[in-house]
């Protein structure tokens, strides 16, 4: 029984967002026509989609942060990726525009896709075109100020209950070529309400705790060092993951 409401409460849920998303639409097909001059109404709408698909089912996410954060600044956030969730979570987090960099199967979903043709950046993971135009693509968004969310981890792993897995590369580079400021996000919960894409187990209403690491500069740290700050970062997440996972 408990199994079949959690399959209903999926259901329920993809069409919360899907109605939100058909509401939008239209608005997000006139702004597509000029992403760059569009690009935060296009974020907006994202987030209201995003953050009232949740909350229309029961969905709550509760943040806690380590040190206030200085939203005025560039960064590029690190989450942990145990969901589809984990999307809207970094929606509802994050208070200014921000793009998010992610596997090109994504823009076969038909939420996802005009984000990733417009505002967002996707990638084939074995290839090195496609890997170059991605990082050209967030050096751009980078200049403009903006923040960029990569997933570490690089994917939602099969292993279930999750765990943090070690890192890619890609966006500690990024941070110590250019100067930019790591944001490590933990995501707690959203694996026990709706773990991948919930095909498998459902899902069911509760609340995402989200633990939001200090900042970390990497002004000082020089472009050599990305095995460094990528060992930092990891452990940073995995001291947060493992305790809260204990208690």
């Amino acid at each position: 029984m408990l199994r079949l409401l959690r399959k209903i409460h999926r259901y329920a849920y993809v069409a919360s967002v899907l109605f939100f998303f058909a509401l939008g639409y239209p608005f997000l097909l006139l702004y597509a026509r000029s992403a760059h001059k569009n690009y935060n109404k296009i974020v907006s709408f994202r987030k209201w989609i995003s953050v009232a698909g949740m909350y229309a089912v029961g969905i709550r996410v509760q943040v806690n942060f380590e040190t206030p954060v200085d939203w005025t600044q560039t960064y590029i956030i690190c989450p942990n990726h145990t969901s589809f969730l984990d999307i809207s979570v970094l929606t509802f987090l994050c208070k200014t525009p921000f793009s998010f960099m992610g596997k090109e199967e994504l823009l076969e979903n038909p939420i996802a896709r005009i984000f990733f043709e417009t505002i967002d950046i996707p990638v084939k993971r074995d290839s090195k075109i496609s890997s170059f135009k991605a990082y050209k693509k967030a050096l751009e968004i980078l200049h403009d100020r903006k923040s960029l969310v990569i997933f570490p981890e690089g994917k939602i792993d099969d292993n279930y209950p999750p765990v943090l897995h070690p890192f890619k590369p890609g966006a500690f580079r990024l941070a110590t070529d250019y100067n930019i400021a790591i944001l490590p996000v933990v995501i707690q919960d959203a694996w026990k309400i709706l773990w991948d894409d919930g095909k498998k187990f459902g899902s069911q209403p509760g609340v995402i705790h989200v633990n939001v690491l200090a900042p970390i500069e990497t002004k000082a740290l020089g472009k050599d060092n990305v095995m460094q700050l990528e060992r930092e970062v990891y452990n940073k997440m995995k001291d947060s993951w493992d305790l809260y996972n204990k208690s």
